[in-house]
């Protein structure tokens, strides 16, 4: 992981405190999770999870009744993250090494929601979309959701350059031929989330 890579999501300002990146705190996280609506039982699957600020925060909303897969490619960012959740006492929380542009180590039609927070900006989309979608579909139960956090397309002091910026239309344009259906776009400031349903 580069340092662009660690700071591309951070607020202008904020120091790499926290090993992997993360867009938690550049946003109102009631917001997100509202939008989310996650329930007690759910199972919800947090793709490149970096530090976790959104697996712990879903593993608080879904319970011992739900689960909490934690998927991120680097060993060190996994490890970090499943100490926290065994010292906080989070019981649901299983964090494991993946690349979510492969095949994800999860069952077929065992999630509810799938999430990705400004992670897809730093893959080549048209490259990966045919796994990443298909993988996604296979793991969502039907009617299950994905929600992807991207960073907006417009100039800012921080973040990503304007080329590796993924507009919502972009991000539509690649998911809907995979048999997904638009269901929401939320204005989170600096980003935004746009959730998409399995049809």
């Amino acid at each position: 992981m580069t340092d662009n890579d660690r700071r591309c999501c951070q607020e202008p300002g904020q120091k790499g405190q926290r090993r992997g990146k993360s867009s938690f705190w550049m946003q109102d996280p009631e917001l997100v999770f509202g939008a989310l609506s996650l329930e007690e039982g759910d199972s919800f699957l947090d793709m490149g999870c970096g530090p976790g600020d959104y697996s712990m925060r879903a593993s608080e909303i879904v319970g011992d009744s739900g689960a909490v897969y934690s998927l991120d490619r680097w060993q060190d960012v996994i490890d970090d993250l499943a100490e926290k959740a065994r010292s906080r006492g989070f019981r649901n929380i299983r964090a494991v090494v993946s690349d979510i542009s492969e095949h994800l180590p999860v069952d077929d039609e065992s999630v509810d929601l799938c999430f990705i927070s400004t992670v897809l900006h730093s893959l080549d989309l048209a490259d990966v979309e045919t796994s990443l979608f298909g993988e996604i579909r296979r793991v969502l139960k039907p009617g299950g959701r994905v929600a992807i956090i991207e960073c907006k397309k417009e100039e800012q002091q921080f973040g990503p350059p304007m080329s590796m910026r993924l507009s919502p239309e972009e991000i539509q344009g690649s998911i809907i031929r995979y048999g997904f259906e638009t269901m929401d776009l939320v204005d989170l400031g600096y980003n935004y989330m746009i959730t998409f349903v399995k049809t």
